[in-house]
This record gives C-alpha cells, structure tokens and sequence, in this order.
C-alpha cells in the first residue's frame, strides 16, 4: 500500500511559479507510474502528467506541456510538479496518484491517491 502527501500549493499571480512535491510511503514507489491531476470547481478531475517509474518516458497534457514539468526521486520517494508561467485558468485542487502504468491519462489508471495541494492564480 502506498501513502501519498501533496505540498507546495499556493496563491501565485498570473505568470508566476509554483513547485509541487508528493512524498510517498513504501517500496511500490519506485516501481509505480506517478500522475498529477487537477479538478477546477465544477469540473471533473483532469490529467496534468505522469512519469514512469524509471523516469524514462513523461506524458503532459496539451493544456500544460512547455510549461510545467513532472520529475522524481525515488531514493527519495518523492515526485515533483514544477509549475511556470501559470494561468488563471490553472486554479485547481492538484493531486497526486500512483498507477501500474497500463495507462496513465486517465483517473481510472491510478489505484493510491493524495488529498491534493490547492493551487490558485490570480489575474
């Protein structure tokens, strides 16, 4: 069973940066694919990026590619979302989850899930 803790969320101006980190517990970490979501107020929960356990290959949504990045440590068992040159339309409840890696787009890829990090920006 892994447990995952989300932190660095915060109020941003438009343009700003942010850097989210999720710790995770047990050795499945580093076995795990690692996923970022979001879900605005009144949306459902939207895929940011994943990143497979070797750290190999990384997947973005459209919306965020060229702008945020997703890494990890796993001596650390931590993933990390770098955040630039953020929008409004980024406000969001971040979360964090950990998959097999049949896929890695979906909710529905992902077993183990954070409480999520609020990130909010401002015009």
């Amino acid at each position: 069973q892994v447990q995952l803790v989300e932190s660095g969320g915060g109020l941003v101006q438009a343009g700003g940066s942010l850097r989210l980190s999720c710790a995770a517990s047990g050795r499945t970490f580093s076995r795990s694919v690692m996923g970022w979501f979001r879900q605005a107020p009144g949306k459902e929960r939207e895929f940011v990026a994943a990143i497979s356990w070797s750290s190999a290959n990384s997947y973005y949504a459209d919306s965020v590619k060229g702008r945020f990045t997703i890494s990890r440590d796993n001596a650390k068992n931590t993933v990390y979302l770098r955040m630039n040159g953020l929008k409004p339309e980024d406000t969001a409840v971040y979360y964090c989850a950990a998959g097999l890696g049949a896929g890695v787009r979906n909710p529905g890829d992902y077993v183990y899930w954070g409480q999520g990090t609020q990130v909010t920006c401002s015009s």
